[in-house]
């Protein structure tokens, strides 16, 4: 039977792999296809596109995960809590525009004390300090 694939020879079977795999991603390829088409943002779904998103989420959870690793280890804790997330995401400028109206939950303030505030003898050094 011409074109109809390569035939595997007697009782092979071929492993299967997940698309994820092939793309070499950690983020699921496979249900990130299944959430789009379930969403209905389009009629049809192509078939790079689970993989394209898949790779941006990837990307931007191991910045995010990076960073608040690097706060946590700042504070000398072993264990990244929302407070490290937080500071990581409101440190970084362009995660900072990209989660602007983000609220994470546990998250606390970012640490600001205004100038007026300060004592006198720290406020003149701060304002010498960024001339």
């Amino acid at each position: 039977m011409a074109g109809r694939g390569k035939t595997l020879g007697s009782g092979a079977s071929k492993k299967a792999t997940s698309r994820s795999s092939k793309a070499g991603l950690q983020f699921p390829v496979g249900r990130i296809a299944r959430f789009l088409k379930a969403g209905k943002y389009a009629e049809r779904v192509g078939a790079g596109a689970p993989v394209y998103l898949a790779a941006v989420l990837e990307y931007l959870a191991a910045e995010v995960l990076e960073l608040a690793g690097n706060a946590a280890r700042d504070n000398k804790k072993t264990r990244i809590v929302p407070r490290h997330i937080q500071l990581a995401v409101r440190n970084d400028e362009e995660l900072s525009k990209l989660l602007g109206d983000v609220t994470i939950a546990n998250g606390g303030v970012m640490p600001n004390i205004h100038n007026l505030l300060l004592p006198q003898e720290n406020r003149r050094r701060l304002e010498g300090s960024w001339r």
